[in-house]
């Protein structure tokens, strides 16, 4: 048997999630029904994590295993003549058995995006949460800042516990804007449920001005989902990649301003990002 390895891009806004459930349409179901019609094998694909219903993926990475013969470009142009044009395969590789697409994951980088005009783009309507109100996002920055570093966050996660521990290690956090569109990036040694989107309802608070800066600070300390902000719809939500390299784990750069939809700059094999990278 062979351990191929994927990366795969999606627009989750169609799908009820990474994971497969019993008649609704997932992104699992969708790629593993498109490796069985091209190797006749139906496998037991595995991801790095779990995206939510309407979430998106710009790296999600993947492994099964196939006794199927065909080179890994042979696999990735037949894997995506059929799958679902909002799914696409974007890397295919063979990598050694004892690989694990979730196990092995010394990272994540996620994305959040908000429209923060006065009147919501109707083409980001899919890809963003709209904030009609202004926010400041060099506030937003400053406050995040307080999350950075090694902490128990289960104020920011729903329905605690979900997880044996709740502590994490975010490596990077920060705030950008780029005309209307307001971008919080953060990389982290693993995420807890809603994680991100319950940072981000924090951080608008903040940034609109309901909240002072010190909030974060305060909703970590306090230990309590209740004393943290609302979370934010799944639909700003993008997996940005996901970083197997042992020497460049936690090592990472500056926040850059981006736009929705932009590509993700690959990570660098073998060593740390330099800066200006994603």
């Amino acid at each position: 048997m062979r351990n191929l390895k994927l990366t795969i891009c999606y627009d989750g806004s169609d799908f009820h999630g990474w994971q497969r459930q019993p008649g609704l349409p997932t992104v699992q179901e969708a790629l593993e029904s498109a490796v069985e019609q091209i190797t006749g094998e139906r496998p037991d694909a595995t991801a790095s994590g779990r995206t939510d219903a309407g979430v998106h993926a710009l790296g999600q990475v993947v492994n099964f295993y196939t006794a199927s013969k065909l080179g890994p470009g042979v696999l990735l142009r037949g894997i995506n003549a059929k799958l679902p044009r909002s799914v696409r395969v974007l890397e295919a590789e063979e990598v050694p058995q004892a690989f694990h697409a979730t196990l092995d994951a010394r990272s994540k980088r996620y994305r959040y995006v908000i429209d923060n005009a006065p009147i919501p783009d109707p083409f980001r309507l899919r890809y963003c949460w709209h904030v009609g109100t202004g926010l400041d996002e060099e506030r937003m920055h400053r406050a995040s800042q307080a999350l950075k570093g090694r902490h128990d966050f289960r104020s920011f996660e729903t329905e605690w516990p979900n997880r044996t521990s709740s502590v994490r290690t975010i490596f990077d956090i920060g705030v950008a804007r780029d005309g209307p569109v307001v971008t919080l990036e953060v990389e982290a040694d693993g995420f807890l449920y809603n994680m991100v989107r319950s940072i981000t309802g924090t951080l608008v608070l903040i940034g609109g001005g309901r909240r002072p800066e010190s909030f974060a600070a305060e909703a970590l300390a306090a230990q309590s989902r209740k004393d943290a902000g609302p979370t934010a719809p799944p639909q700003g939500l993008f997996l940005r990649y996901v970083r197997y390299d042992r020497t460049s784990a936690g090592v990472v750069p500056a926040i850059r301003p981006v736009r929705p939809g932009a590509r993700p700059d690959p990570p660098r094999r073998g060593g740390p990002l330099t800066p200006g990278a994603p």
